[in-house]
């Protein structure tokens, strides 16, 4: 019964969008920006080596729960364990 309730909600959403004629939404002025402003305001991912000891301390603790990370982590190293068992590194 509530998925029922959600759909003809999300319904009636919808044609009151496409009721609406295209020339009453708000000019988008400023939407687009240079690319010097843009990088300086979107943060730049760091590389590998980059890393701060408190971040690969981080690192070391959530692969050291896993085995298979610890054991890759002592031939390959922190960054290439953390990699391979969780993905790219969150920071």
């Amino acid at each position: 019964m509530k998925t029922l309730l959600v759909l003809v909600l999300c319904s009636l959403a919808v044609a009151t969008e496409a009721a609406q004629p295209v020339g009453d939404y708000p000019a988008q002025d400023g939407l687009f920006v240079e690319k010097e402003q843009a990088s300086s305001v979107v943060r730049q991912r760091r590389a590998a080596g980059e890393l701060t000891l408190t971040q690969l301390e981080s690192l070391k603790e959530v692969c050291e729960a896993n085995l298979a990370c610890e054991d890759m982590m002592d031939i390959s190293g922190i960054i290439a364990a953390y990699t391979a068992y969780y993905g790219p590194i969150p920071y």
